[in-house]
């Protein structure tokens, strides 16, 4: 069998408020973007995020694709990149340097193929791409809702390394096997009280963590949609709660800086949760951090956090 999508970017001004989109049908397909980039790099995402969220498939892919500039950088042009420590021709260096690596280590082991289409002529899967590309880059525009659509069931979307964090297929709800199964990865020492929490797990969380507090992820509505579960809340540094909509939303607008974050601990309160505390270090100081993880059908979100500011 062959999944058949269409990847497709749009930039307003190019550069300007920008969006990208894949779409198989309308059930599966996702949308993201950035208060600020170019068409190319809405292109060139919008088929990365299409090889993370499929990578987990044995099917071969076909990528529709009306840019002309991401079929010949992978087909053509990459190899001699490469070879020439991502520099062109003439020397200079190549442009959009970190999603074409990422786009290269996406396609590594994949059978997959790319069919042009005209832009703006009816296609309909093209058009489909499009029209979600468009809207987010005139939600940032506007200061809008970022629609980012469902992806693909079950998956989680990468990193800002451009690793998968998961990839899963769709589980079904936990039976009580399998629930006995995950509590018997707590190791209780019965001649002394410590608890041995499965490394996998903690690791993930704390990545995850990490993951939120990087400006290139916070500004990426679809990327912090995908961690945080869909009841999440928070309450902020001023005491005010915010909804899952609401902390997505504001992140894309926001003008992130660099943060510093120190894991102070980690607690298994059940073989599905953790508690993850943790001191962060800005601009505008120290706060104390909260943060609850609930494992959902494989995946780890963050259910809810609060964030004290330090005296």
């Amino acid at each position: 069998m062959t999944i058949v999508a269409a990847a497709d970017g749009s930039a307003l001004g190019n550069p300007g408020p920008a969006g990208w989109a894949w779409y198989v049908d309308d059930d599966r397909w996702a949308a993201g973007g950035w208060p600020h980039g170019t068409n190319n790099q809405g292109e060139l995402m919008a088929v990365i995020d299409l090889l993370d969220s499929t990578a987990h498939l044995d099917e071969d892919l076909r990528i529709l694709c009306d840019s002309q500039y991401v079929i010949n950088a992978v087909t053509k042009w990459m190899p001699g990149w490469k070879r020439k420590g991502w520099r062109k021709a003439d020397g200079a260096p190549v442009l959009n340097r970190e999603l074409l690596e990422r786009l290269d280590r996406a396609t590594q082991g994949r059978s997959y193929t790319f069919e042009w289409v005209k832009g703006h002529a009816g296609h309909e899967l093209n058009e489909a791409a499009d029209v979600r590309a468009r809207a987010v880059a005139t939600a940032y525009q506007n200061g809008d809702a970022i629609p980012i659509g469902p992806g693909w069931p079950g998956v989680v979307r990468a990193d800002a390394n451009g690793e998968v964090i998961e990839a899963i297929e769709a589980a079904a709800p936990e039976t009580a096997a399998q629930s006995a199964s995950a509590a018997s990865s707590v190791e209780l020492d019965l001649f002394g009280e410590d608890v041995v929490v499965e490394e996998s797990d903690t690791e993930v969380v704390e990545r995850l963590e990490r993951e939120l507090l990087e400006p290139a992820v916070r500004a990426d509505s679809s990327r912090v949609a995908a961690i945080l579960h869909p009841e999440f809340e928070e309450i902020g540094r001023s005491g005010r709660l915010w909804g899952r909509d609401d902390i997505v939303q504001a992140l894309a607008t926001e003008d992130s800086a660099a943060v510093d974050l120190d894991v102070l601990g980690t607690e298994r309160l059940t073989s599905e949760t953790i508690l993850l505390t943790s001191r962060t270090t800005d601009a505008r100081g120290s706060s104390l951090r909260s943060s609850l993880w609930l494992r959902v059908n494989g995946r780890w979100r963050l259910r809810f956090h609060q964030g004290t500011p330090e005296a």
